[in-house]
């Protein structure tokens, strides 16, 4: 496999945004490199892929700046560039939660072997919370997690007052997401809350898969690259169905409808016979042709 892909984040004060973007699109700018890289005055937030040799150079170039010299980089081999172009851009908060966040009150980090043999310790009033969209954990999630019903992130801050009412500040409440950082936001948040006990799944879903496999894990992750959905070890199991036919398919397709657009699982017999569309009333209207090459996240032919 000649490329890899990479998912990384740092929390670091950035006093000069702008220029950081220039910094890094200069670099890309001779390399071989595709993804989406989020830069703000609270850190840095990546997932992009690169030919192998330009992966390094890039993991080198950016820790070699004190700023982000503790970054760790998650790295998965690829046979082809998992995104469609390269883009470096200003965000002004890495996660969307439209509310400002006291960083020195986030959960303890916990490494994916303390998370594991916490998971065999837990007692009833452990509380597993998954901080990822409904479309996330409908194809994969640990054993006996609570699976928010919320399709935004900025959703969250509701939910957790919710959550209190619910289980009490005292539960002790273990959290995880993709990679980590949406838990270093969300921890922090149910601290401020009143929660009393949260740990923090250090590295996230994809830190566990590299060191711990799958133990404790259904189905597959969600990937927000062409890839979609990826195993944590060999093949994985397949937990959802599709949109149409009820059988067991965790593929995700855009709605061919552009004014719908909706990302929904369908097997590929029902996509062909629906033309790409997530429902009967999709089919009319502003339709793309259906075109079995289409990849998610793309801009998809209009014509």
């Amino acid at each position: 496999m000649d490329y890899l892909v990479l998912a990384y984040y740092v929390l670091t004060p950035i006093e000069a945004p702008d220029l950081e973007i220039k910094r890094h699109k200069e670099f890309f700018k001779e390399r071989d490199f595709r993804g989406r890289i989020y830069i703000s005055q609270e850190g840095i937030n990546g997932q992009a892929s690169g030919l192998k040799e330009h992966a390094e150079e890039y993991m080198q170039w950016l820790t070699q700046d004190p700023r982000f010299a503790e970054v760790r980089f998650k790295l998965h081999p690829a046979n082809e560039h998992p995104f469609p172009k390269m883009t470096v851009k200003y965000r002004k908060q890495l996660v969307a939660m439209d509310c400002s966040v006291d960083f020195s009150k986030r959960g303890e980090a916990i490494s994916p072997k303390e998370w594991k043999k916490k998971l065999e310790e837990k007692d009833e009033r452990t509380l597993i919370l998954d901080v990822r969209n409904t479309y996330e954990s409908k194809v994969g999630h640990f054993e006996g997690a609570e699976l928010p019903d919320l399709e935004q992130f900025r959703h969250f801050p509701e939910y957790a007052k919710k959550l209190k009412d619910l289980h009490g500040a005292d539960a002790p409440v273990m959290m995880y997401c993709t990679g980590g950082i949406r838990c270093e936001y969300y921890s922090a948040l149910l601290k401020e809350e009143g929660f009393e006990k949260v740990y923090q799944l250090d590295g996230g879903v994809i830190q566990y898969g590299l060191e711990e496999g799958s133990k404790y894990w259904k189905g597959k992750l969600f990937v927000f690259d062409d890839r979609l959905v990826v195993p944590l070890d060999q093949e994985g199991e397949v937990i959802a169905t599709c949109r149409h036919c009820q059988n067991s398919c965790d593929v995700y397709h855009n709605c061919a409808n552009m004014d719908c657009n909706e990302l929904f699982i369908c097997c590929i017999h029902c996509l062909k016979e629906h033309v790409g569309c997530c429902s009967e009333e999709c089919k009319s209207g502003r339709v793309r042709p259906y075109h079995e090459d289409g990849k998610p996240f793309r801009k998809m032919r209009s014509n």
